[in-house]
């Protein structure tokens, strides 16, 4: 074994933490007694280990305190040996207590990193939950809001109701329309509709003097919507059209239209 050895191949932090066999301390006694250079390098490595066991120690409880008097009061008086260590040989308690002080801080570590992941996990669902339970509240908002203007404009005295009732494209459909035309407002219930495939959709139109203007899409989600109101309307209209709606209305795919008094 030579100083090069021992440098590159860690032998030096494996001799302080007492992972080495006799033989081989031996030989890196020796090598540090020889070698003061390498010596200091070995005592700034002791230091280190020092300062990194104080900086991270640990209280232990006041009960542990309690048990080790009660144990010492209770323990017969031994005479022990005291031996004194020379300056090759390091203190071989000290070299246990660096280690179990590197090991515990390894463990501390990994405990810290494993609890820190999990706390993120845990925070990354609160905020996701969160997210989407804002999301659900905002859209029940929103469908209060529309229900409230619905109902109130069908409550209203001054609300006029019209049935459209189908045509031979669409026997079976019925439109309860509501019109209000001082508070500007037209409501639909659709619910009597019958479905659509996704590629269509239902759009209502408002006659002004021979021009169709579009009102909206009519929602395959909502059974009471409020359409776009068309001042001077003359009729209320209603087609089959692409999905997403039209430019223009397909006359020939009209099913139920009403005229306004």
């Amino acid at each position: 074994m030579d100083k090069k050895t021992l440098l590159e191949d860690g032998l030096l932090e494996q001799y302080l933490l007492g992972q080495l066999n006799a033989n081989e301390c031996d030989q890196i006694e020796k090598i540090l007694a020889s070698d003061a250079q390498l010596r200091a390098q070995f005592d700034q490595l002791e230091l280190d280990f020092e300062t990194i066991g104080l900086e991270n120690a640990i209280t232990p409880p006041t009960v542990v305190k309690t048990e080790l008097l009660d144990t010492i009061k209770t323990t017969e008086k031994k005479v022990t040996k005291v031996v004194s260590l020379s300056k090759e040989r390091p203190n071989k308690m000290y070299l246990g207590i660096a280690a179990s002080i590197a090991a515990l801080l390894m463990l501390s570590s990994i405990w810290m990193f494993s609890q820190l992941n999990k706390v993120q996990e845990e925070l990354q669902i609160v905020k996701s939950d969160n997210t989407e339970l804002n999301s659900t509240i905002e859209n029940l908002n929103v469908q209060l809001e529309e229900s409230n203007v619905a109902y109130n404009a069908i409550a209203n005295p001054d609300t006029e109701q019209y049935i459209l009732k189908g045509n031979d494209l669409a026997p079976d459909a019925k439109v309860v329309s509501y019109v209000n035309h001082n508070t500007k407002t037209v409501i639909v219930n659709s619910e009597r509709l019958p479905e659509l495939d996704a590629e269509h959709d239902y759009q209502m139109w408002a006659d002004v003097e021979g021009e169709m203007i579009n009102m909206g899409v009519i929602s395959k989600n909502k059974t009471l919507m409020a359409m776009t109101y068309i001042d001077h309307a003359e009729s209320l209209n209603i087609t089959i059209e692409p999905a997403g709606g039209n430019d223009h209305p397909t006359v020939e795919r009209l099913v139920t239209n009403v005229y306004l008094r």
